[in-house]
Formats: C-alpha cells, sequence, structure tokens
C-alpha cells in the first residue's frame, strides 16, 4: 500500500552504517555504501549538515518534469544505534513526512544480495531501525539489503560487523547498484512498482 503526501515535500533517503574508515567495509555498512552511490547519481558529495550529526547530499532524481523528485541523501555519523536522533533532526528541517523517509539497511534473514522493499513494521532486531522507529515511528519505508545469516556459531554482532568476503565482494558492485536502482524507483514510481520490479 502506497502512503499518498505531499508530493512536492522532499525525500530524505538514509543509508544506515557506522562511522569511520574501520567500519567501511563491513556489511552493517552497505547503507553508506548504496548512499555513496546516490550522492555520485546525482553528482553530489556529503557534507556536514549544520548542527545535525549526519552528513548530507541534496539533489534530484528522475526524469525532467512531474516524476522529478527532490532528495536528501544522509548518512548518520552517530553511529548505527543511535540513528534516531540525526534522522529525526533532518526529517524536521527538511520538512520531510515520515512515509518520504527511506531507509537503506542490511538484513540478516534474507539472502546475500536479494532486496526486500516494504513500508513500516518491525525492526527485527536491527539496531539502526530500532533507533529510527523511538524518534519518529515506524511508518517509513525501508530497502532492506540481503546479508545472510553468520555461519556456524559466528555471533551476530562479530558477523555484521565483519567486511564482505572475497567472495561476496565480486559480486558486491552489482548488489549495491541495484539497491540504489530500486531507491530510485520507490522514490519516483512509488512502492508497488518498485516491489514488482526488485523484490526478488
Amino acid at each position: 500500500m502506497d502512503v499518498t503526501t505531499d508530493a512536492a515535500a522532499p525525500w530524505l533517503i538514509v543509508g544506515l552504517g557506522n562511522p569511520g574508515p574501520e567500519y567501511a567495509g563491513n556489511r552493517h555498512n552497505v547503507g553508506f555504501m548504496v548512499a555513496d552511490l546516490l550522492a555520485d547519481r546525482v553528482g553530489g558529495r556529503f557534507k556536514q549538515a549544520g548542527r545535525a550529526q549526519a552528513q548530507v547530499v541534496e539533489g534530484r532524481i528522475g526524469p525532467p518534469g512531474p516524476l522529478n523528485r527532490r532528495v536528501v541523501l544522509a548518512k548518520p555519523m552517530s553511529f548505527m544505534n543511535l540513528s534516531g536522533g540525526p534522522v529525526n533532526a533532518l526529517r524536521d528541517f527538511y520538512k520531510v513526512p515520515v512515509a518520504h523517509v527511506v531507509a537503506i539497511h542490511d538484513e540478516l534473514d534474507i539472502d546475500y544480495g536479494v532486496l526486500r522493499l516494504k513500508l513500516g513494521g518491525g525492526d527485527n532486531g536491527h539496531n539502526g531501525l530500532k533507533s529510527m522507529t523511538k524518534a519518529f515511528g515506524s511508518d517509513y519505508h525501508r530497502v532492506r539489503f540481503g546479508i545472510g545469516r553468520p555461519p556456524g556459531r559466528m555471533p551476530v554482532a562479530d558477523f555484521v560487523l565483519k567486511d564482505f568476503s572475497s567472495a561476496e565482494r565480486k559480486e558486491l558492485d552489482y548488489f549495491v547498484d541495484r539497491a540504489a536502482d530500486a531507491v530510485e524507483s520507490l522514490v519516483i514510481e512509488g512502492l508497488e512498482r518498485a516491489q514488482s520490479t526488485y523484490n526478488s
């Protein structure tokens, strides 16, 4: 179900991750990777967002005309479990309705590289989503990027804070590119159309 809101309102597209070079290649940072690619596509570079603990890029997505959307790409710089505060500050500043917020995040319960788009729902133990939901409710969009379950008895926390394996990295660029396409489709064409194309 699509939630209709003010069509002129901007979209806030949030890549979830942890700041700092030591986390850059982690599975938990795939949201940052997709946000970086989207920033390249709109021709912008991430900059500090005023007082908000986040980096942002402002731009537009979509063809000229009524389907062209104003977007704010964001990477919270607060660490994953505190993402809600910076995202809510940006939402207030840019006057973004909750239904125009998109969170891009890693998802343990989906096979590696598989995408699932949805609106609302629980956090499934994901600390970034938990923090966002606590800050402004759960009625935002999610682009869930599958990373699969940890092997053997490896703790989940260790698994998500490890870099993608060498085998996974061979396909990572393709999957990140596809996730960026899915975000653009969601913003331009709506959730149902994007789901029919990308919910593989």
